[in-house]
């Protein structure tokens, strides 16, 4: 996942589309200041490390979630020395998370990139900040995304740093009704049934491995599952509670993976039949294949948080006594109407994650053709 500098006639997002808190931000998004600044850590509101390492400071430090990887050692050696292209399977509230926690743990949370949703643009603090680092936003609308997702992956031919590039293949969570849409597709089309994944759209990919050839190094295949079969949330990383992922990645170089887009895509549904068969392995069994490696945490986002709280904790707890102690109750009522609406926002932003409030995108997109 990656960012590169952007030149002003590539804008990833039209403006005139843009929420108006960005569209107002729009004069600074230019690539002479703010892009340098933020891929050197200068500008530490917006960086992806300073945003994401706050949520998986949560992963890791306070429900202590333990992430277990199943590869080989070669494969292990690769890790955070090159650039890649991530294929993860979209079943877990928290499946971006789990992605997240690898990143820092091999040093390359800064320059992680995701092909996202949209709709992701208009969360409050994480859509905005995924926008001034130069996210790949799409409307799952090929005829629409297509310019707009070649711009966006040619900006990141030339990143200075080893980049790890998302793409969620299935274009949305996995849910039953999403399943039974999506098998009645590829029965139309004579591919295989899938038993715990989508259809996977191929146009993302084989975009994405062309604009990106001679960049990326491999594609990392991503099969992730937790223990016990549960389902984490976020709301249940804030409560701590602990879960445990198991990982299983394949690392295929990209010069083996055909260039012309049928072959390709053909490629891909072969790999998520291999998928499924991880995953019926891993219900049977309780273990992915391969060796299991678990990356060591490291301590900077457990530093990140302490360091933001002892500058931002001090003064707000002076604040907070200096509301109670002034005994104007329409001071109170007013920080307490605060407090409420940031507890609301913060719940609306967990909701964005919850599966049964994701989006209707694949209940009937799927009998489009792609």
């Amino acid at each position: 996942m990656h960012t590169s500098p952007l030149a002003p006639e590539q804008a990833a997002v039209p403006p005139a589309e843009l929420p108006p808190r960005l569209l107002a931000l729009e004069p600074i998004r230019e690539p002479g200041w703010a892009w340098p600044a933020c891929r050197e850590g200068a500008c530490p509101s917006l960086t992806p490390r300073r945003v994401s390492a706050e949520l998986v400071m949560l992963l890791e430090w306070w429900s202590c979630t333990e992430c277990t990887l199943f590869t080989d050692q070669a494969t292990m050696d690769c890790f955070g020395k090159e650039h890649v292209v991530i294929i993860l399977n979209h079943n877990f509230e928290i499946d971006f998370l789990c992605g997240w926690t690898m990143c820092e743990r091999f040093g390359v949370l800064g320059s992680s990139k995701v092909l996202a949703k949209r709709e992701l643009l208009y969360v409050p603090l994480i859509g905005w900040t995924w926008y001034f680092l130069e996210i790949v936003f799409c409307k799952r609308k090929w005829e629409e995304d297509r310019d707009t997702v070649i711009e966006g992956l040619k900006r990141l031919s030339d990143y200075p740093e080893y980049m790890w590039f998302l793409l969620y293949c299935e274009g949305t969570r996995f849910t039953e009704k999403k399943h039974r849409v999506s098998m009645e597709v590829a029965a139309s089309k004579g591919l295989p049934a899938l038993k715990y994944h989508l259809l996977p759209r191929t146009k993302g990919f084989t975009t994405a491995v062309q604009c990106l050839r001679g960049t990326v190094a491999a594609v990392y295949d991503v099969t992730l599952n937790f223990r016990g079969n549960k389902n984490p949330s976020l709301l249940g990383i804030l409560y701590g509670k602990k879960y445990e992922a198991d990982m299983c990645v394949r690392r295929f170089p990209l010069k083996d993976i055909p260039q012309e887009e049928k072959e390709a895509a053909q490629w891909l549904h072969k790999l998520y039949q291999e998928k499924d068969a991880l995953q019926e392995m891993y219900n049977q069994k309780g273990v992915f294949p391969g060796e299991q490696f678990k990356p060591t945490r490291r301590p900077w986002t457990l530093l990140n948080f302490l360091a933001w709280a002892t500058i931002l904790l001090s003064p707000l707890f002076s604040f907070v006594l200096g509301v109670f102690a002034s005994g104007s109750p329409l001071l109170i009522l007013m920080f307490l109407g605060f407090v409420g609406a940031a507890s609301f926002g913060v719940r609306r932003l967990i909701g964005v994650t919850e599966i049964e409030k994701g989006s209707s995108y694949g209940n009937q997109e799927f009998k489009k053709k792609e």
